[in-house]
């Protein structure tokens, strides 16, 4: 590939943005665990972040979870360098003083590195492009509001779902939601979730790669908020063994220019053929993607029947319990039928997450891949002789199978690249090497806040 250039921002955009108080600019990254790095530069440095970019050792992208490890592979190691690039034209002000946008790893000439998870879902939108296909996808992003130390907070006066929720921390949803709009972020809605003082905010849905943009975005804006009324965000898992878990559920859309895929077919649930197949793609391909979806030490602890996190190979119009949850368009559904994925947890890295899934869909409508039947009722109430004649799997709780799957899957290293599925399992291998022997509520403890910002 051709080296690349990024079009400078103009002096005077420079100086609007110091007049308007900005003096300095975050870029960030999100490696193979799942981590958001960072590096900022003084406003007037922004150009040289955007290009040549700025110097990160290769093994950025195999740091650990645990603060502490370095996942070194035969490729990757203290030798070399690579180049951090800003995308200028992502950039947002975020108050006070600071300005944010994405980055993505470049070799020193310019070409995309291959293990970059931005660089990679880039490619894949592409490639959907290509075949005829716009995607957009919706991400859902659940947290846990905890104390400075990351304990638990008080919940008293906690309901599921319940608007005391929104009572007791409202200086809180109201500092994001202001921040969210002043920086141009779509938040459908922001909730009370099921467990005590977790909290649930849905995106608008946008293109791949921005919609991903969004997200590490919107974390950003979530864990400053809470910095501002002394609290912290748990963005792990499972943050409490003895609750429930946080999602990080992952929405698409599909259209042709003849119209949507899972809108107005002739399919189940009114899907089109091709979105019968690409919701078939999905489904195939979730034991060995789960390593990218959900494939963190903590993972498995949220993986669970009863969890709604799709804890089983299958789909479902509205099914919670299903991998795959259908929803159909109409009026509750303006924007046309969509497809959730329900095992993503907030311990993946969301662009190689936004990158599986799609690519999953794109193989399965090139194969013209068969949809298993509708599943209508909870898996889990299923007898096993039943849920084996309906061809349900249950996805499994531990980690060594999910890493196992990945590393020898044909299929996502066809489509995400070797570089990328190596580097999610030497980080995965990493903790389940240094930490598979903990309990549960020592794991929930140790890693509560490891991707926290």
């Amino acid at each position: 590939m051709a080296a690349m250039t990024a079009t400078p921002l103009a002096a005077a955009a420079i100086a609007q943005l110091e007049a308007e108080g900005v003096d300095t600019v975050i870029g960030t990254v999100v490696n193979a665990a799942g981590l958001t790095q960072a590096k900022t530069v003084p406003i007037r440095k922004t150009n040289t972040f955007a290009d040549p970019g700025l110097g990160a050792s290769p093994s950025w992208h195999v740091f650990a979870i645990d603060r502490s490890g370095i996942a070194f592979t035969d490729d990757v190691g203290v030798i070399g360098d690579q180049r951090l690039r800003l995308d200028l034209a992502a950039l947002r002000m975020i108050g006070d003083g600071l300005a944010w946008a994405p980055a993505s790893f470049f070799e020193q000439d310019g070409t995309p590195v291959a293990a970059c998870g931005r660089g990679t879902l880039g490619r894949i939108e592409a490639a959907l492009t290509d075949a005829g296909l716009d995607a957009a996808i919706g991400h859902e992003i659940e947290f846990l509001l905890v104390g400075p130390d990351g304990g638990r907070l008080p919940a008293v006066l906690w309901a599921q779902y319940g608007l005391v929720g929104v009572l007791e921390h409202e200086a809180f949803v109201r500092d994001v939601n202001a921040a969210a709009t002043a920086a141009g972020v779509g938040i459908e809605q922001f909730h009370p979730e099921y467990g005590a003082n977790q909290f649930e905010i849905s995106l608008s849905p946008l293109p791949p790669v921005a919609a991903a943009d969004q997200l590490a975005l919107t974390r950003l804006i979530i864990g400053r908020a809470a910095r501002r009324h002394g609290l912290r965000v748990s963005l792990s898992p499972a943050p409490f063994a003895d609750s429930v878990g946080s999602g990080a559920h992952q929405h698409f859309s599909l259209t042709t220019s003849e119209g949507p895929l899972f809108s107005d077919g002739t399919g189940q649930a009114g899907m089109t053929p091709a979105g019968e197949s690409a919701v078939a793609g999905v489904i195939g391909g979730l034991p060995e993607a789960q390593g990218i979806l959900c494939g963190s030490i903590v993972s498995g602890l949220r993986m669970r029947p009863g969890n709604w996190a799709g804890a089983y190979a299958c789909w479902g119009t509205e099914n919670r319990e299903a991998a795959v949850r259908f929803i159909k368009g109409g009026p509750g559904a303006p924007r046309g039928g969509n497809v959730e994925v329900k095992i993503v947890d907030p311990s993946a890295n969301p662009y190689l997450a936004s990158a599986a899934i799609l690519g999953l869909a794109l193989d399965g409508i090139r194969r013209e891949a068969t949809l298993p039947p509708e599943i209508t009722v909870d898996p889990a109430k299923l007898s096993d002789s039943d849920r084996d004649g309906a061809g349900i799997a249950a996805l499994p709780e531990s980690q060594s199978e999910a890493i196992a799957a990945l590393e020898g899957s044909a299929l996502l290293r066809g489509i995400l690249g070797d570089a990328a599925v190596d580097m999610v399992v030497a980080v995965r291998r990493l903790e389940h090497e240094r930490y598979g022997d903990l309990d549960s509520e020592q794991l929930a403890d140790k890693f509560r806040m490891a991707w926290s910002l």
